[in-house]
């Protein structure tokens, strides 16, 4: 793929983690990247009771969401299954938020890393 190509998917990327994370500020009630309704764990609760872990579970979904977009079909397996570990990590917390907030704090950075790897490696 030509460099302009991938600074197009670069940008797009940056444009869709921009639109998510400013939509999710606009409104006055917490959203997840999961329907609430159906929340039955612990840590799903607790996602869905506080503002600042539903901004980081959904601005860790899009990050996710965008990079599994962004790499070989064979590199998406591996990425689905760190998906689950983090995911039984998050359950291990439970409703305890400083847990959970750490949580998610690692996954993003994890998958920031992720994607700076990716972008230094290119082309897409």
């Amino acid at each position: 793929m030509m460099h302009g190509q991938r600074n197009y998917r670069v940008s797009r990327y940056v444009q869709w983690v921009s639109f998510a994370l400013f939509a999710l500020g606009s409104g006055s009630a917490a959203a997840a990247s999961f329907a609430c309704g159906r929340a039955r764990l612990p840590d799903e609760k607790a996602v869905c009771a506080s503002r600042q872990l539903s901004e980081l579970d959904v601005e860790m979904a899009v990050r996710y969401q965008m990079l599994t977009g962004l790499v070989a079909m064979g590199t998406r397996g591996d990425m689905q299954d760190e998906q689950q570990a983090w995911l039984t990590t998050r359950r291990a917390c439970g409703g305890n938020e400083p847990c959970l907030l750490s949580a998610y704090r690692r996954r993003i950075g994890t998958l920031k890393d992720e994607y700076a790897h990716l972008a230094n490696r290119g082309p897409f």
